[in-house]
Formats: C-alpha cells, sequence, structure tokens
C-alpha cells in the first residue's frame, strides 16, 4: 500500500524516510547496522539480512498526543511536537501510522474541548486543563482503548465527552473503554493521579503468536505487532531446542516472548524492573494456562544475585540504552550456549557485543527487522554462543 506523501511530513520530523521507496528505506537500515557492527569491530558468521514490516502504514497501536498550541497565543491544536520546536504542538490529524479512526478521535476530541473552551495545560506556568489524549487498539481484536487526560484544575464533563465520542463513526475498530486520568504533576509525562472509567473497560486484549495479552491503560506492549511476532518467531527459532531447558528472560517487560518460549522450554524465569509489567506478565500467563513461568520484579543486575536457577539458554531484550557493564558482564558469567540479544537500538545492541566477544563469546548471526516503517528506528536480532 503506497499512500500520498503526509501533509505533516515537513513539520512532524516522525517519519524522515516518507516519499522513500521501501525497499530503498530496508537497504539504508540494514546498512546503518552492518556499519554499526564494522565499527565496534563485530564479528559475525552469518548476516540474515533485513526482514520489512507487513504493514507499512497503519502499524502503530499506540498513540500519545498532547494539547498545546503551535504559535504563542494560537489556537489550540492537539497531536505531537513540532520538529525541533519542543513547545510547539502540530495537529497531526491525517497521521499515516496510525488507523484511521485514531485521527478521527483526535479531531473529534479537539472540537470537543474548543467547543467548551477547555484551555491547554501550559509547560512553563502549569496552568490550563487539558493535557494528554491517549490512544491503544488491538491490532488482532480491533479493540480501541480511549483514555482524555487533564489536570484538576476546572472541570471536565465527562458525561458529554462520553457522548461526543459515541457519535464517530468508527470504520476499523469499536471502543471497548474511555478513560479519564487526572494528573497534576508538572512534568510533561502521561502520569496518572486518579483514574476514572467513563465506559467499558480499562485494558483492551491482544492476540500475539496464538495467546491472548491483556494490555492495561499505562502497560507497556509493542507498537508493531505484526512486525513484533516476526521478530519473536526468529528469536525462539535460534534456539535449538527448548524442550526441558530452563530460559532466562531478562528485560522481559509484559512477559510476551517469556510466554511464547514457555510453551516448549521445561521453565522460563522473567526479570523486569517495572512491577506493573511484571503484574500483568503474571496475570497473561494465567489467562493463557502457563504454569511454567515466574516474573520477578527488580533490577537484572540485583535480581541475578538473589536467584538459585541456573539458565540452559538466555534471551535479553534491554532498553535503548543498552545493558550497563556490570550486569552484562553478570549475564555473561553464566557462559551459556545460546543467548539471544533482541535490540531497539544497534547503536548500543552493537557496543554490548564487543563486550561479550571480549569475554570469550562469538556472534553466530545477526537479522534485521523493520518495526517502524518510514521512521529512522529499526529492530536487530543476534545469536550468541559461547567459544
Amino acid at each position: 500500500m503506497e499512500l500520498e506523501k503526509c501533509k505533516h511530513s515537513n513539520d512532524c520530523g516522525g517519519c524522515i524516510y516518507q516519499g522513500v521507496p521501501y525497499q530503498e528505506q530496508l537497504e539504508l537500515k540494514a546498512k546503518l547496522v552492518l556499519n554499526l557492527l564494522k565499527e565496534n569491530n563485530i564479528t559475525y558468521d552469518r548476516f540474515l539480512g533485513i526482514e520489512g514490516s507487513p504493514k507499512q502504514f497503519r502499524y502503530r497501536n499506540k498513540m500519545e498526543y498532547t494539547f498545546g498550541d503551535e504559535e504563542k497565543g494560537g489556537e489550540m491544536t492537539l497531536g505531537l511536537h513540532k520538529l525541533g520546536r519542543f513547545m510547539s504542538i502540530i495537529t497531526t490529524d491525517q497521521c499515516q501510522l496510525v488507523d484511521d479512526d485514531f485521527n478521527k478521535v483526535l479531531r473529534k476530541t479537539l472540537s470537543f474541548c474548543k467547543e467548551k473552551g477547555y484551555p491547554f495545560y501550559h509547560k512553563k506556568t502549569h496552568k490550563g486543563l487539558m493535557r494528554h489524549l491517549v490512544l491503544r487498539k488491538g491490532e488482532n481484536t480491533k479493540e480501541l482503548l480511549i483514555n482524555i487526560i487533564t489536570t484538576t484544575q476546572a472541570e471536565f464533563d465527562r458525561e458529554a465527552y462520553v457522548k461526543a465520542i459515541e457519535e464517530i463513526e468508527l470504520e476499523n475498530l469499536h471502543i471497548v473503554g474511555i478513560l479519564h486520568t487526572e494528573n497534576d504533576r508538572l512534568s510533561d509525562a502521561v502520569n496518572c493521579d486518579r483514574m476514572t472509567i467513563l465506559k467499558g473497560r480499562d485494558y483492551y486484549n491482544e492476540e500475539l503468536l496464538g495467546l491472548t495479552f491483556k494490555v492495561s491503560a499505562f502497560s507497556f506492549f509493542q507498537p508493531n505487532v505484526l512486525a513484533t511476532e516476526k521478530i519473536y518467531t526468529e528469536a525462539i527459532s535460534m534456539i535449538d531446542d527448548l524442550n526441558g531447558k530452563t530460559v532466562f528472560d531478562l528485560y522481559s517487560g509484559t512477559g510476551t516472548i517469556s510466554q511464547a518460549i514457555a510453551r516448549s522450554a521445561k521453565q522460563v524465569i522473567g526479570i523486569e524492573i517495572v512491577e506493573e509489567a511484571v503484574e500483568a506478565a503474571k496475570e497473561n500467563a494465567k489467562i493463557n494456562g502457563l504454569d511454567n513461568c515466574k516474573f520477578i520484579a527488580g533490577d537484572v543486575l540485583k535480581v541475578l544475585d538473589e536467584i538459585e536457577e541456573k539458565p540452559d539458554c538466555i534471551v535479553m531484550d534491554p532498553p535503548r540504552s543498552g545493558i550497563v557493564p556490570k550486569a552484562l558482564n553478570k549475564i555473561l558469567k553464566y557462559g551459556v550456549n545460546q543467548t539471544v540479544y533482541v535490540s531497539c537500538n544497534p547503536k548500543t545492541m552493537a557496543q554490548n557485543l564487543a563486550t561479550a566477544i571480549e569475554q570469550g563469546y562469538k556472534v553466530n548471526s545477526v537479522k534485521v527487522f523493520d518495526n517502524f516503517p518510514n521512521t529512522k528506528h529499526v529492530e536487530t536480532v543476534a545469536l550468541m554462543s559461547k567459544k
């Protein structure tokens, strides 16, 4: 599917590859990863190329929109930060990375707030009512969760907002929850002091690799589900035989790959520092009838000192900042024959792989995945083994 160049592309800055043929995008991203490996002196047995996303557009399942203005004193906007201008917000109601139903909800929400005369929250003065709009959907279930975030500085007409949203004629999605979150913290982040369910429920369901996941309003979930399925399938296939093995899933998030592995392994132990993600992982494991998953909340560096189990293989999916040296050294000391590194930042991955090579590991294979077409982001999976 090819679309005309997005009308927001000159101001938004999110899609730096807008207008670049998709095959060329893939080649650029593969070259980026190869160059980073070369710069860090990473040798590897096989480079398996790059795999594109099943969808080049409309693939994002979550968006956080901000209320503001594009020009100081201008009319209220709702959307994303303008490129290079933190205080400016542009109304991105024709974004091509999201389901067009997201654009409809954005437009309706903005017109509702304008009609009511609600002021947006100003980052410098800390005055105003409207802060964010967060939309989340199930790619495979078509469930839509709407969360409007305000301060408590004025009354927000919840009943009228629900009525306005119900007037929208959605094409692809169906609303399962409308939420109102109150946040009086000074930072620009989407935080929750109190959340009220205005209609429906506070979560949506998603299906991934034949498993069901309950995704709550504030829990992390992979933004491009169809592409994530391809990454996880590749990562799991890199392990020779899971039967009878104990697998450590480090930086496990909500336990998606843990549960996919658990269907074949003897035991999976997931470690994740975000407590809410760990609780979600436990709940989802119950939903999927998996009793051989154990999820531990805590810093990988500390938790590895506290658990008695020893891994037969390790899967790790660290944050963009990569793995800190002390934690990486502790992981490498296990000396397991197969370690799978899933990365959302090839730069920090290359640095971590260089450390592993210094400590007697070899990189068997590397494969790149384009989870975020039209943007600069890229994912990589690497298999390491102890020499």
